[in-house]
């Protein structure tokens, strides 16, 4: 069974036992030793001042805990103290301009400015070899603030008061010692230890810049879904951490982002219209309190948003000990529900295009079909997709195959006929045919005004059955509506069919971006007028 049942310190100090008796580890990885070779160039110097000895000379590199766009993160140990650490190595391969340097110097610089706090990660040291350079961190073993709220779906007010408040107090540290983080989101935030009580730690400064009153920033950085307006404006100051901490706030009670897309676009419109839902579940549940503080930490001018300070003093924060500490409600359950109402919607439209979809562009899909169906029923089960699946090369978790046959299983079979399967199909596709969509939006506008209207909608739903469907109407326009005119557009229509339901796939995405590219985009199609309007 190997190590699984041990914890990361005893593997690595028996690591660095063996590792005295037979060399010093791990020279081969990519990027992380000294041993690595650098093909004959002139490598560059990124710290000044810093001893260039290999990493593996005072740690054991031992294996890897997460990987970034520059860096690779190890499990480490002090040869010396025997000390469990977490060191960053940045490949300096990776590192193509002066601008990615200077980005790797300021993130050092500002490590060793900020003050040693509890909530922020401490970095031990910063070595350089010829292959990288390297961060020595104190190690956290508790995981993601994501992943805890991808776990649970949403967080009671008082557990989520204590987070919030450990994120603004980070902010307000940064602030009051010259420094705008500019990257705040869930990813960023690590627990010290699995214990529910652990401690949590700001990780990453890698996109955090310097800053003096009166300073305005232009480059677009950070990730889309925590995204203050101004950002995409281009003129922006220390104030866009605050609506970042907002964002998160959202997020830790209700389990998704206020303002979200698949598209980068469709982020960036979303933010700059900035209408917030506090509609359904579970926000009927959340107190005034809670409610209002998220509004003023995205109020969309920053000279209107709360400081760090304000949000620290705010009646939520201070009488945190005192929200309430039962569930918001089933969130999980609630945001199946959507994904399953949304797809009534969607499997119509998908079943139409099967319909009409021509021989040869099905070949593949017919095939895959008469695989799939190995008791050569006419019908594929949730035990045929999930193989068949798996068989592919499939990347769906089990629990989204299980919604993806709820959504086009029309009648709660458990199986799916030739036609659901298409449909099916065509989902995990993503639907990039505009031919086929265009059919589909025909058939709901029936009076072929160019828009879907409510009562089109119904009567379309109508045709699986009666029941909520003026409910699940509603909770699709509310969706799919994007800007408000009580009618969906074929625009809209389309984003529906070409895009997915989870966020969180697409958080983990932008990992670490700069999006002059979407800032250009916008400014050609007027968005970001429209938005500041």
């Amino acid at each position: 069974m190997g190590n699984c049942c041990r914890s990361p310190a005893a593997v690595a100090r028996e690591d660095v036992k063996s590792s005295h008796d037979h060399g010093h580890g791990r020279k081969e990885r990519d990027g992380s030793g000294a041993g690595a070779g650098t093909g004959g160039k002139k490598t560059i110097s990124v710290l000044n001042g810093i001893s260039k000895e290999g990493i593996e000379e005072k740690y054991l590199v031992d294996r890897e805990l997460g990987r970034g766009e520059f860096g690779v993160t190890y499990l480490c140990i002090d040869r010396e103290t025997r000390e469990l650490l977490a060191c960053k190595s940045i490949s300096k391969r990776k590192l193509r301009t002066a601008v990615d340097v200077e980005d790797v110097r300021r993130e050092v610089a500002i490590m060793e400015h900020l003050p040693k706090n509890s909530s922020i990660v401490s970095l031990k040291e910063a070595c350089e070899d010829d292959n990288a350079v390297h961060l020595v961190m104190e190690l956290c073993e508790g995981g993601e603030l994501f992943d805890r709220i991808v776990a649970r779906g949403h967080y009671n007010e008082r557990a989520a008061a204590a987070v919030t408040r450990t994120i603004v107090e980070v902010v307000q540290l940064c602030h009051e010692h010259g420094v705008i983080h500019r990257d705040l989101k869930p990813e960023n935030f690590l627990f010290a230890s699995k214990k529910e009580n652990s401690p949590l730690k700001a990780i990453d400064f890698g996109l955090s810049i310097f800053f003096k009153p009166g300073d305005s920033f232009s480059e677009i950085v950070g990730s889309p879904y925590y995204m203050a307006p101004e950002v995409l404006k281009r003129n922006y100051g220390p104030e866009i951490d605050i609506w970042s901490a907002g964002v998160i706030l959202y997020i830790l009670l209700c389990g998704v982002p206020p303002f979200w897309a698949e598209s980068e676009q469709g982020v960036a419109q979303a933010i700059l219209r900035g209408l917030i839902d506090f509609k359904r579940d579970p926000w009927p549940n959340v107190s005034e309190s809670g409610k209002n503080l998220v509004q003023q930490m995205l109020e969309p001018d920053p000279k209107l948003r709360l400081t760090a300070k304000q949000v620290i003093e705010h009646p939520w924060l201070q009488n945190a000990k005192k929200a309430p500490n039962v569930p918001l409600g089933d969130v999980v359950k609630s945001r199946l529900k959507q994904f399953s109402m949304m797809n009534r919607f969607k499997r119509k439209a998908l079943r139409v295009i099967a319909d009409h979809i021509s021989i040869e562009e099905v070949g593949d899909i017919k095939e895959m079909f008469k695989k799939m169906d190995t008791d050569h029923d006419g019908v594929v089960s949730i035990e045929e997709l999930k193989a068949g699946l798996q068989k592919f090369g499939s990347q769906l978790a089990e629990s989204e195959v299980q919604m993806l046959i709820e959504a086009v299983d029309t009648y709660g079979k458990g199986t799916l006929d030739y036609g659901e399967f298409v449909a099916v199909s065509l989902h995990l596709q993503r639907m990039a045919n505009d031919e086929h969509i265009h059919k589909a939006f025909s058939y709901f506008d029936k009076d072929g005004n160019g828009y879907i209207e409510p009562e089109e909608l119904r009567n379309a739903l109508m045709e699986d059955g009666p029941d909520d469907c003026a409910d699940v109407a509603n909770d699709i326009f509310q969706e799919v509506d994007t800007d408000k005119d009580g009618r969906i557009s074929y625009d809209e229509f389309a984003a529906m069919m070409k895009t997915g339901t989870d966020w969180r796939k697409a958080s983990r995405h932008y990992s670490r971006g700069r999006f002059n590219s979407l800032s250009i985009k916008l400014m050609k199609d007027g968005s970001l007028n429209k938005g500041s309007e």
